[in-house]
């Protein structure tokens, strides 16, 4: 896949979040790759930035690749919220001693396929 623009890059962004099973998370990196863009991790926390409130992509299921729940910045409750949905759905988010955002098992709840399929 060649370059994207940022419409197109965002809706295949969104269109692979759609993907991912409930109970499972993936990496901003793995969305990347099977996008086809492997280097722009960083540009896929930034689409999911701009989402709505109330929007319908599982935002919730895609985590750092330290398995670490990510901070959404100082005085907001993002990375509580997701917390949250992600114990909704069944995944157990494990929190230490510190507190912090939370950790998941990618082993036991990750969702890496080597390719996906597109609309077109």
């Amino acid at each position: 896949m060649s370059e994207l623009n940022i419409e197109e890059f965002h809706a295949r962004v969104y269109e692979v979040i759609r993907m991912i099973p409930h109970g499972h998370v993936t990496t901003y990196g793995h969305i990347a790759k099977l996008i086809g863009m492997p280097r722009h991790s960083r540009h896929v926390g930034q689409a999911l930035k701009w989402l709505p409130e109330g929007s319908d992509i599982p935002w919730h299921r895609v985590i750092s690749s330290s398995g670490q729940i990510s901070s959404r910045g100082p005085g907001t409750d993002g990375a509580q919220r997701q917390r949250e949905w992600l114990e909704a759905e069944g995944v157990d988010v494990t929190v230490g001693v510190g507190g912090g955002t939370g950790r998941v098992s990618f082993r036991e709840y990750g969702w890496f396929p080597d390719e996906v399929e597109f609309e077109d």
